[in-house]
């Protein structure tokens, strides 16, 4: 293997943070409204990385009922020092302009541990990081978020140091960086190398002209110079580099001579278009000259094929990430989340046991619910796959409803629903879309008979989406008309009007607006990608 091939993770994946310890290499991303919350991922080689553990299992350790869209858990730092691994986060409850991001410090002696209750520290900005310098100090660093109305939201970096043994912040918070002329300063990382302090901050915003910069000083407060080399890494100038918005690093250390960074990065399905993917992290080569961090490749702009690191030779990358699932096991496979509720504390509405062989589904809330849903899904990792399931649902009313839905948040989705229908007095199916501020029926209303399994199917091949049914074992026909599959993306959904952040995910469901107490049986779920199409445009 001589080169491998970016994102490393694909998918949903961003703010990548990673630390390593000894032969290991650990690397946390976001999770935002979806839980548990945090992935932590493992590599010996940083080709192939097998989520380990999710530190945020409960609500004492996340509380996200009613937090809005793409609020909650940004950005995590994950570090290591004195025996211990440390984690900070970052819940974003409002996203005014007053902006609650509520900071925690979590630690752990085992990485797949208990990560305890979270201590929280700070409510001042978002993005937290600690550097632990090799004087034994510890620091939190952060962007600071003004809301008056005369000032910048973005005011540049404060530093504070930490106790450890206390877990509290120790003496005064310090401005020690206001950012370059690229703007909104934000997610810093600090190494310390040959007795420089190397500061790596994202930069730019989230979309099209996301950068990342370096600067660095001989003491940990300043004053920092600007690299030669700015930006750092970016895509504004390159619409046509297939790893767009890239930014937001972190540095990787394989040997002294040897390094790379972690970055965020975006595949628009046309050019400077709808990322449905999301935001997901790839891999990038980088030379110390001068002692300034450079990309390998002497620009600025990320790679897509990447010369693999020296522990990776005998490695072969993973490429597809199909599943089957067919829920005879007692616990759900990890890839599979829960909106804002903890899946630990959904027993009641979420079941493998009562009926041995299949999931059962409670319904709750609506499916535009920011509280208390019962949705598990997965995230979307290549542009063109299959899922389908199998449902045995019984509605006694038009409240009660259940199905396989294309979900991005509770304002973007398209979704293939099972449901009654009084006036034909028979049970019905349907696809209706949620696209910001409407809702749309994007098929007939359909009868279909009672006591019989159902088959719900859907096909997404890059901007087009598509659902099937069939009943029982009958043959699997279209239903409604083809859906934008690119609505689902950050993209889309900012160019009307709302942040977005997240990604794309598919999953099963079920509501009950009655008494949430109805409930459906899904016999399996098969996610399979189409890697036929790899190279379409």
């Amino acid at each position: 293997m001589n080169k491998l091939v970016n994102p490393i993770l694909r998918g949903f994946h961003p703010d990548a943070s990673v630390v390593k310890v000894g032969t290991d290499y650990y690397l946390a991303t976001s999770t935002f409204e979806w839980m548990p919350g945090v992935e932590i991922y493992h590599s010996r080689d940083l080709v192939n990385w097998q989520l380990i553990a999710n530190p945020l299992q409960n609500s004492l350790q996340a509380s996200l009922i009613g937090n809005y869209n793409s609020g909650s858990i940004w950005a995590p730092h994950l570090s290591y020092t004195e025996g211990r691994f440390w984690l900070l986060i970052t819940d974003v409850k409002t996203g005014n302009a007053f902006k609650d991001t509520l900071n925690y410090v979590f630690s752990s002696e085992t990485i797949t541990g208990d990560w305890g209750t979270p201590t929280f520290v700070t409510a001042s900005g978002f993005d937290p990081a600690f550097f632990h310098d090799d004087d034994g100090r510890h620091y939190i660093m952060s962007m600071l978020f003004d809301h008056r109305l005369e000032q910048p939201n973005f005011t540049g970096l404060v530093i504070q140091e930490f106790d450890i043994e206390s877990m509290q912040l120790i003496g005064e918070r310090e401005y020690f960086y206001t950012g370059t002329d690229l703007g909104v300063c934000e997610g810093p990382q600090l190494l310390k190398k040959d007795g420089w302090y190397y500061l790596l901050c994202a930069a730019g915003g989230t979309g099209y002209s996301h950068a990342a910069t370096v600067c660095r000083s001989k003491t940990i407060m300043g004053p920092y110079e600007l690299s030669p080399y700015h930006p750092f890494l970016t895509t504004k100038p390159v619409p046509e580099n297939p790893l767009q918005k890239s930014g937001h690093a972190s540095f990787v250390e394989v040997s002294s001579e040897e390094w790379y960074i972690v970055h965020i990065c975006s595949r628009p399905l046309t050019k400077r278009g709808n990322c449905t993917l999301g935001r997901e992290t790839a891999l990038q080569k980088i030379d110390w000259i001068d002692d300034w961090p450079r990309l390998s490749n002497g620009t600025m702009f990320p790679d897509l094929a990447v010369e693999v690191p020296s522990i990776a030779q005998n490695s072969d990358q993973q490429l597809d990430f199909s599943t089957q699932c067919d829920f005879t096991d007692p616990e759900l496979p990890d890839y599979f989340k829960t909106l804002r509720q903890p899946l630990s504390e959904m027993s009641q509405k979420i079941s493998l046991s009562e009926r041995p062989g299949y999931l059962r589904l409670y319904g709750e809330q609506s499916i535009t619910s920011l509280h208390r849903q019962t949705l598990i899904a997965r995230r979307w990792q290549h542009f063109c796959f299959k899922v389908e399931t199998e449902m045995e649902f019984e509605p006694e009313n038009f409240q009660q409803m259940a199905g396989l839905v294309l979900f991005y948040d509770t304002d973007n989705w398209h979704y293939l629903q099972v449901s009654y229908d009084e006036r034909l007095q028979s049970k019905v199916i349907q696809v209706e879309t949620a696209r910001v501020h409407q809702f749309i029926y994007r098929s007939e209303r359909i009868a279909i008979p009672s006591d019989k399994p159902i088959r719900l199917a859907v096909k997404v091949d890059r901007d087009q989406a598509q659902f099937f049914y069939g009943i029982g074992n009958g043959e699997i026909q279209p239903i409604g008309e083809i859906l934008e599959a690119d609505h689902l993306s950050d993209d889309y959904i900012k160019a009307n009007g709302k942040l977005a952040f997240t990604g794309a995910m598919v999953g099963i469901c079920a509501q009950d607006f009655d008494r949430h107490r109805s409930f459906a049986d899904f016999n399996y779920f098969n996610y399979l990608e189409n890697h036929t199409n790899e190279a379409k445009k």
